[in-house]
């Protein structure tokens, strides 16, 4: 396949991919969230192959075997270490993007963490919102203009609901 054919296609796939993670910002349920993600990350690692982007096929395979884990209660800290692990090791040695390419490696360390150590929804919505910021620079650098599109627009559904949850939290003390 050519190179603009890719872009268009990758672009409509990451395009239904952002619907997730919308919804993963939205809504106020911890396990909720995590179904939305991981349905967000497997479909990126569809359209990371159309980028030729093979630090996001791995980032993302590694991003939505952790969602599952954290939605059915398995991630340990040894499987996010593994993931950690994962992500760096073949992240680096298929990274052909340069710095560009280790901004998902960053991501997913980032988020393996908070995943791992965040147990309730508001610090989970602001590691979520972080993440979307790290992914909305490498969607620019790599022309995926519609998950950036999503991605800021998350950013921005992000901080409205956290807002909303604070507000809520606060009108209810």
């Amino acid at each position: 396949m050519d190179l603009p054919l890719n872009i268009v296609i990758g672009n409509v796939i990451s395009l239904i991919a952002g619907v997730f993670i919308i919804l993963s910002m939205w809504v106020n349920d911890e396990k909720q969230a995590y179904k939305y993600q991981f349905l967000n990350a497997f479909i990126l690692i569809i359209s990371s192959v159309f980028f030729f982007s093979w630090t996001g096929v791995v980032t993302m395979a590694v991003a939505a075997s952790r969602n599952a884990m954290v939605y059915f209660d398995r991630l340990t800290f040894s499987w996010t270490m593994f993931f950690i692990a994962v992500s760096v090791v073949f992240g680096l040695l298929v990274n052909t993007m340069g710095l560009v390419g280790v901004l998902p490696i960053i991501a997913i360390i980032q988020l393996s963490l908070c995943n791992y150590y965040l147990k309730t929804i508001k610090p989970i919505k602001i590691s979520f919102i972080v993440n979307s910021a790290i992914y909305v620079i490498y969607f620019l650098a790599i022309w995926d203009i519609s998950s950036a599109s999503i991605e800021s627009f998350t950013t921005l559904v992000g901080l409205v609901s956290l807002a909303r949850l604070i507000s809520s939290e606060s009108n209810s003390a």
